[in-house]
Order: structure tokens, then C-alpha cells, then sequence
């Protein structure tokens, strides 16, 4: 199998395996419609592949199913892109090139929903690595501290304060280590702890996502410049509308495009020592650029 037929069948999969995580919660119909809504619209399963892709490359004989954490980290990220949207937040009605959820089912359900997703999350990592708590805790206390304080809600924190202000380079790394880099770490983190990896390869793995992360957020910032609301499935240009600091701001773009392929070269580089087991990893790297450039071509 080639590496794109590869990389369709882990999005495929993560499809399905959400839908049959998403199953085992319990509560009112009303909520439920809302969790589904926004977790099975789309979307490109960044996370979920990385975390899986990542066990793929270093696993080890008696290496756990990666599918549970896989599908948690995704319920995380999508109760994020909930809250993000919210009036009080981005304030975005666009999401996966349909109406956000508080669009669809009204502020207080499209809240409930994404309070809904977080803490079954939790439920879904207890449920299913009862059998092993050591790495049951150690799953738990990655997940939860990068979507925390010292993680996702304080990048999210520090960006709200940050709007209308000018950023040195430092500052906008610094938030977005926290705002996006925090959940991709903690998913490369996570597949490596379910591989059985040791603790150097994990620390390796780890490094390669800090990188992958930053790249992340550069590739975004370039593409709510040079991409439409039709092919990013989400409104574009709406940071520097609200006044918030991006790379292309503080870069150019065309500097912008160089600093992402600095960053996606070293990540390439830190991903060698993972050989011969990281082609899926590789090709993620490769994807931030080719998502990019496919816009300037």
C-alpha cells in the first residue's frame, strides 16, 4: 500500500472508529445530536492519525490499541473547535464548510456539547484501558495537561488577551506551542506510550511533534491569506480581521513560506532516527507543505 492509499484508510478508519466511540455515550437525544453533529462532520483527523501513525512506527510486542486514546484526543479537539466558534470567543459561523454548532442547535446546546465531549473523553480512556492502569494514568495525565492550563486553554487564553496587540515572533510561538502544538504533542506522546516505546524514542517522537506543531500553525496562517472560505471550509482572513497576530503579519508571506519549510525540514530530520517504521510520519510532514503550496502553484 503506498503511503496517500495508507494515510486515506487511517482517515477512514478514524471515521469509524469515532462513530463507534461516539455510541457508547449516554444522556439526552438533544446533546447527543450536537456531539455527533460537530464530531462527524468532516475534517481532516490530523490528531487521530498522527497518534495512531505514531504507535505504527514504534510499537512493540504487547503494544496496546491506539484507536481509544486516538478517538479521545479527537473529542477533545473537536469540543475546542465548538468553543472557539462561540460569539464570545472567534465568533465564527463557518466550520468544516457547514454552519457551526451554535448555528446549528443555539449557544447553550452547542456549550453543553462541547462540556459533553471533553469529560467523555475521559469516561472513553477509563472505560478502555481499565485492564492497564499504568498507562491508563499516564494517557489521562498527557491528555488532560495538554488541553488544560498548560496547554490548549491557556494558548487560547493568551491569544484573547493578545488581540490588537503587536507580537514579537516569541510571543505568538509561545501561544501556539500552547493553542495547537500542546494536543499534536500530546497525540505523538500517547501513540508512542500505547507502542510500549522507551522513554528516548518517546522524547524523540516528541521533539519532531513540537516542530510539526509550530509548522501547523504557520501552514494555517498562510492558507487564511492565500486559501478561500470554500477550500478551508471555514472563514478566511478572520484574524486579521479581529485584530490578531499571525506569522504572515510579523513575516511577509513569502518569508512566511520559507520559515515552514525550515520547520518541516528539521522535522524531517528528527524523524530519521525513528526509521524504518515512520513512512506514514514522514508523509504527514510532507502533507503541511504540499497543503500550502498547492495554493501558490
Amino acid at each position: 500500500m503506498n503511503h496517500d492509499a495508507r494515510l486515506h484508510t487511517l482517515q477512514r478508519q478514524a471515521e469509524e472508529k469515532l462513530a463507534h466511540y461516539l455510541a457508547t455515550c449516554r444522556g439526552p437525544e438533544q446533546v447527543l445530536d450536537a456531539m455527533r453533529y460537530s464530531l462527524l462532520g468532516g475534517g481532516k483527523r490530523v490528531r487521530p492519525v498522527l497518534l495512531v501513525s505514531t504507535w505504527e512506527a514504534l510499537q512493540r510486542p504487547g503494544a496496546l490499541d491506539p484507536w481509544p486514546a486516538a478517538c479521545a484526543l479527537e473529542f477533545i479537539h473537536t469540543y475546542s473547535l465548538i468553543h472557539d466558534d462561540l460569539p464570545a470567543m472567534d465568533d465564527d459561523d463557518l466550520r468544516r464548510g457547514r454552519p457551526s454548532c451554535h448555528k446549528a442547535f443555539g449557544e447553550a446546546l452547542a456549550i453543553l456539547a462541547g462540556d459533553g465531549l471533553l469529560t467523555e473523553s475521559f469516561r472513553l480512556l477509563a472505560d478502555e484501558y481499565r485492564p492497564w492502569p499504568r498507562q491508563a494514568l499516564q494517557l489521562t495525565r498527557e491528555l488532560a495537561r495538554a488541553a488544560g492550563c498548560a496547554g490548549m486553554v491557556g494558548g487560547q487564553a493568551l491569544d484573547i488577551s493578545y488581540t490588537g496587540s503587536r507580537l514579537e515572533q516569541e510571543q505568538l510561538e509561545t501561544m501556539h506551542r500552547l493553542k495547537t502544538g500542546a494536543l499534536l504533542g500530546a497525540a505523538v506522546r500517547c501513540g508512542a506510550i500505547l507502542a510500549g516505546a522507551p522513554a528516548r524514542e518517546i522524547e524523540r517522537a516528541s521533539d519532531w511533534a513540537g516542530k510539526i506543531g509550530l509548522a501547523f500553525q504557520v501552514a494555517d496562517d498562510l492558507l487564511d491569506v492565500v486559501a478561500t472560505s470554500e477550500n478551508l471550509g471555514k472563514t478566511a482572513g478572520k484574524d486579521s480581521c479581529q485584530g490578531k497576530s499571525t506569522y504572515v503579519d510579523l513575516l511577509g508571506v513569502d518569508a512566511c513560506r520559507h520559515y515552514l519549510h525550515d520547520l518541516l525540514g528539521q522535522a524531517r530530520c528528527q524523524i530519521d532516527a525513528l526509521q524504518p517504521g515512520s513512512a506514514t510520519l514522514c508523509q504527514l510532514t510532507d502533507y503541511l507543505g504540499q497543503r500550502v503550496e498547492r495554493h501558490f502553484a
